[in-house]
């Protein structure tokens, strides 16, 4: 164990504990985290930039090959339900390390893969690793910075998530171009083990504070203030994952913009997530319930607007611009939202928290597709608008803080 680490051992195992200013070491360690973040996200996003040349290779189509992303997501979803049950009391910095090695090895397996069904299993153990990680990360977090800085710290972490989203796309479509898509997998691999190593070097020693049953978990469904967390999540989040898809063919559609606007747009919804994580993570733990209010008003306007109004070009950047700006916000907001309704079982709400927002997304990308062929390219961001809406007056029903 390191100076660093020792440093940090009593400071951080309690969630009584309040850290007005954080030290060097504290910063290292919530570092180490945004690190992970940032290789789990990056290999979770990175086939959208090699779709084609992977399916040529193995030998199938763009859309059989397009399913490593659902077998990601799948056994995400599952394995956040039983992953708090089965590392049981297991030192929590233990189970961190171990989980981006199996990151290391599964983007190892998937960069080597001689056929599509190696890819999947691959995928699959990177769906272990994003879901383990993700259930823990709140609890973690709370444990290092202080419960009432754990927005702050999750701001931190997830823009890791922000900044793998605008990069693992294009960079890993242009290091395919140059050098093939097993290169650019294997690149995910050492982004995975350079985040084992920070883990190793930075994070305290973290003894199980409680062993968790399945049993557990689902009575934490039983709370109200869960019960309006978790419908927060897959209210919010439905609502982004059905429309976001389809901002760019609104664009070229509807606002009839070129190829390199329509690049520009994203780039600037792009920026302002990142800004909307730090800004998220200050007004949450000032007031999380106008954190969720803000959150969702400021992307349920955005669609509205977009879809009243997105003829006009410079309209229609500063809208994407506020979306994005939104939904940098809610990685941070609606986790934090829901630890507050369960703030002696963490763990066990970062499992809830994690199997919601994976439900999110799949309802999203189903419901999205559906509108979108029956009502064109608005259908799916009046859908945003209204389930964003709905989040809005949701979150005057959470209790004040």
């Amino acid at each position: 164990m390191t100076d660093t680490t020792s440093q940090l051992d009593e400071a951080t195992i309690g969630l009584e504990t309040e850290q007005s200013v954080w030290t060097a070491s504290t910063w290292f360690a919530v570092l180490s985290m945004a690190a992970t973040s940032f290789a789990l996200v990056s290999a979770e996003f990175l086939p959208a930039g090699l779709l084609t040349p992977m399916a040529r290779d193995l030998g199938v189509t763009e859309g059989t090959a397009g399913q490593v992303v659902t077998a990601t997501a799948s056994v995400g979803a599952v394995t956040a339900l039983l992953s708090n049950v089965l590392i049981g009391r297991l030192n929590r910095k233990t189970v961190l390390v171990g989980l981006s090695a199996l990151a290391v090895g599964s983007n190892v397996l998937a960069s080597f893969a001689t056929d599509f069904w190696l890819l999947l299993l691959g995928r699959a153990g990177l769906g272990i690793a994003l879901s383990g990680f993700w259930a823990l990360s709140v609890a973690v977090v709370a444990r290092l910075v202080g419960a009432n800085a754990t927005g702050r710290g999750m701001a931190i972490v997830t823009l890791g998530v922000s900044l793998a989203t605008i990069a693992a796309p294009s960079v890993g479509a242009l290091i395919s171009d140059w050098l093939g898509w097993r290169i650019a997998m294997a690149m995910t691999a050492g982004l995975a083990a350079v985040a084992m190593l920070l883990q190793l070097l930075s994070l305290p020693t973290l003894p199980a504070s409680t062993s968790n049953s399945l049993a557990d978990v689902f009575r934490l469904t039983r709370r109200r203030a869960v019960q309006l967390g978790m419908l927060a999540i897959l209210l919010l989040m439905t609502g982004h994952f059905a429309g976001s898809v389809y901002v760019r063919p609104f664009l070229e559609q509807v606002t009839l913009l070129e190829t390199n606007s329509i690049a520009l747009a994203l780039l600037g919804f792009g920026v302002a997530s990142v800004i909307g994580n730090v800004a998220g993570g200050r007004i949450a733990d000032a007031s999380i319930r106008l954190a969720l209010a803000v959150t969702a008003a400021m992307m349920a306007f955005a669609a509205l607007v977009l879809v009243l109004a997105g003829t006009h070009a410079g309209i229609a950047f500063a809208l994407v611009t506020l979306w994005g700006f939104a939904f940098g916000m809610g990685p941070v907001v609606l986790p934090t939202n829901l630890s507050r309704a369960a703030p002696e079982a963490l763990e066990a709400a970062g499992s809830l928290m994690v199997v919601s927002f994976q439900v999110a997304i799949s309802i999203g990308a189903v419901f999205g597709g559906y509108v979108v062929d029956h009502y064109g390219a608005a259908g799916p961001l009046t859908l945003t608008a209204v389930l964003a809406a709905s989040t809005v007056a949701l979150a005057l029903l959470q209790p004040r803080s």
